[in-house]
């Protein structure tokens, strides 16, 4: 498999690229907000690999995520390429799997952030978009949406500790960890036993950042 974490403008923000080696067939994951970025980064993999995407994929509806969707509709290499999770697009169920050449892309459900918010798992690793960052979490604006999150974070926690978790922002104290680094150093997850004690940090996050210098 090739994986690529891209730094593709914005707030920070990541899209990511995987291929099937044997293949060659790619997905571009969140190619928002400049997708010259994206594929400026990308430009020897597709000389060298002969690459044509297969899909592109929205973690969430967030525009900072999606906006370039419409590039890419209109890009040579992807024009034949599904939309999962876009608007218009396929979308797909909570386990699904889809297969990129000999790679399997699962699709995990995880509401909070955005009622859409899904995170893909190909081999060990985890792109989770906004649900989880390295030592943080997604922000939300209601008691529901914390309380899905809650949920959501507590099914990907139960994944093996070696899995990698490649976030949708740089956001974090570095750009990737794994879920043992976040069961042990994330206060958000450390609260996964009682939900009120995670809302309590959600509501006085920017006063514990301060005390605890978290920038």
């Amino acid at each position: 498999m090739i994986f690529k974490q891209i730094e593709s403008g914005g707030d920070r923000n990541y899209a990511y690229f995987i291929a099937c080696k044997k293949t060659a067939q790619a997905a571009l994951i969140d190619p928002s907000p400049d997708p010259f970025k994206v594929i400026n980064a990308i430009q020897s993999e597709i000389k060298i690999g002969k690459i044509i995407f297969k899909y592109i994929i929205n973690t969430h509806s967030h525009c900072d995520h999606s906006a370039g969707n419409d590039h890419f509709r209109n890009y040579e290499k992807s024009r034949k390429a599904e939309f999962i999770n876009c608007e218009p697009g396929l979308k797909v169920k909570d386990g699904e799997v889809l297969k990129l050449g000999e790679v399997e892309l699962v699709f995990i459900h995880t509401p909070g952030h955005t009622p859409d918010s899904i995170c893909i798992k190909a081999q060990e690793k985890l792109i989770t978009g906004d649900t989880l960052f390295v030592g943080k979490v997604g922000g939300t604006y209601s008691r529901e949406e914390a309380l899905a999150e809650f949920e959501s974070l507590k099914k990907i926690m139960m994944l093996p500790p070696g899995t990698e978790v490649w976030p949708g922002h740089n956001y974090g104290v570095e750009t990737s960890s794994t879920i043992g680094f976040e069961l042990k150093n994330n206060p958000f997850v450390e609260r996964l036993k009682d939900f009120n004690e995670f809302l309590w940090l959600k509501k006085n996050w920017a006063q514990y950042k301060q005390e605890h210098g978290i920038k």
